[in-house]
């Protein structure tokens, strides 16, 4: 029972620290559900009107689906390609003595610590060159090599923290190097994976530079360039409209936080078991 009451002011400095940040939300919610008078914070009736972006376009912008699929398919495609490059790539550099690999793995974080805006004139020339300007493939592209360096860091950590008795096992049972890492060192490293896989997931979803700059289009527009153009509008600029698809924008980043935040407690308390 003593150690439980030891948590107690751990749990209590935490409430307080996020309980602006959960009222915030609370609040811009429930906003965009009720009409507020001027120069009042009180609501006075309830009203669906600020939610009609999801049955109307805006004039002059993509309709909101469209930019939520490009926004789902941006995010995604990015995970899948860090996801399977890191996770091979981290495999290789934790395990193979490849020359100069320390020289690499310096050099990538390097990359890595560029910010994204020194690099945007470069690449917006070599995309123009492949004709990948203004599609969602180009920024994807751009996206995931960007990722690339954090994600190849993140998985060699954890493959650095596997035994290498587990694949001197696999292999005297006459397994192949690739069925060792896919059924004995992948299982080891899931935690990891899954943590990667939601961290790239909400920097593609949360990305906004590269899709502004790289992909303006409607067409290919994404969620994060939908919302600042609602800002840029300032001719018809309609701050319910505005917060109610700021909430839309969150919703899934919350759900998916909600649904991996047991598993990713996996990382601190379980190591890296499967």
């Amino acid at each position: 029972m003593s150690g439980n009451y030891r948590k107690w002011p751990i749990i209590l400095f935490l409430g307080v620290l996020t309980a602006p940040l959960i009222l915030m939300y609370i609040y811009l919610f429930v906003d965009t559900i009720t009409n507020t008078p001027p120069g009042s914070m009180i609501p006075n009736e309830f009203t669906l009107e600020h939610w009609r972006l999801l049955t109307e376009t805006i004039p002059g912008r993509p309709s909101i689906w469209l930019a939520t699929w490009n926004t789902f398919v941006f995010a995604t495609a990015t995970t899948a390609i860090v996801l399977a490059v890191s996770s091979s790539a981290g495999y290789a550099l934790s395990r193979l003595q490849l020359p100069a690999r320390s020289f690499f793995l310096g050099g990538i974080m390097v990359l890595h610590a560029f910010p994204t805006v020194t690099l945007l004139i470069a690449i917006f020339l070599i995309l123009q060159m492949l004709g990948l300007y203004n599609s969602l493939i180009g920024v994807i592209l751009v996206k995931s090599a960007l990722e690339l360096p954090f994600g190849i860091w993140i998985m060699k950590g954890f493959y650095d923290t596997v035994p290498w008795e587990i694949e001197m096992a696999g292999i005297q049972d006459g397994a192949t190097r690739f069925q060792v890492w896919t059924k004995l060192v992948l299982p080891q490293v899931k935690p990891a994976i899954l943590a990667l896989g939601i961290f790239s997931f909400l920097a593609g979803w949360s990305e906004f530079v590269l899709p502004l700059v790289l992909a303006p289009d409607n067409k290919v527009q994404v969620l994060s360039v939908y919302l600042a153009a609602l800002i840029a509008d300032d001719q018809n600029f309609d701050m319910a409209l505005f917060k109610s698809v700021g909430v839309f924008y969150v919703i899934p980043v919350i759900i998916l936080f909600v649904f991996f935040q047991n598993r990713l407690m996996n990382i601190y308390s379980g190591g890296t078991k499967g």
